[in-house]
C-alpha cells in the first residue's frame, strides 16, 4: 500500500475543484437572489462533485476510456435526477424547469474543468446566468400574453 501523497497532483487537483465551484458559485448566487429554494450551496457542490468523479476517474489513475464513460453517464442520470426534483406541477402551471436545467448544465462545468476544458466551462457557466438574467424579462412578458390570452377565452 502506498500512502505517499503527490502534491504536484493534490494541488492541481484542489485548484479544478476551486474552478468548478467558483465557475458554479454566480449562478448559484443568482437563484439564491430570486428566491428559489434551489441556489448559491446546490450548484458549486453539484460542478465540484461532478468535477471530483471525473477526476477520480481520469486515465492518469488508469482507467479505461469505456470506465469513464460510465461514470460520465452515471453522472448524467444523477444530476437529472437531482433536478427532476426540482421541477413542481401544481394548477396545470410546470415551474423549476430553468433550475433543473441549470443544475444539468452546472454538472457539465464540473466534467469540463476536471477534463481540462476550461474555456468550454466558463462559456457554459457564463451563458447559463445570462439565460437565466437576460431572459427573465422576455419570459415575463410571454407569460403575461399567455395569461391574457387565458382570460380572454374564459371569458
Amino acid at each position: 500500500m502506498n500512502l505517499a501523497i503527490n502534491w504536484n497532483e493534490g494541488w492541481e487537483d484542489i485548484a479544478k475543484l476551486a474552478i468548478a465551484y467558483a465557475l458554479a458559485l454566480p449562478v448559484g448566487w443568482y437563484r439564491e437572489r430570486e428566491a428559489h429554494s434551489v441556489g448559491v450551496r446546490t450548484f458549486p457542490v453539484v460542478a465540484m462533485a461532478s468535477c471530483g468523479y471525473l477526476m477520480l476517474m481520469s486515465p492518469a489513475n488508469h482507467f479505461d476510456n469505456a470506465a469513464q464513460s460510465r461514470v460520465l453517464q452515471g453522472l448524467v442520470a444523477g444530476i437529472g435526477f437531482i433536478g427532476g426534483g426540482a421541477i413542481l406541477k401544481s394548477e396545470g402551471n410546470v415551474h423549476g424547469t430553468a433550475t433543473a436545467a441549470s443544475i444539468w448544465n452546472t454538472g457539465v462545468v464540473g466534467a469540463a474543468v476536471a477534463l481540462d476544458r476550461y474555456l468550454l466551462a466558463a462559456m457554459l457557466a457564463a451563458l447559463n446566468l445570462l439565460a437565466l438574467r437576460v431572459l427573465l424579462p422576455l419570459k415575463a412578458k410571454l407569460d403575461a400574453r399567455e395569461d391574457q390570452r387565458k382570460r380572454d377565452t374564459d371569458v
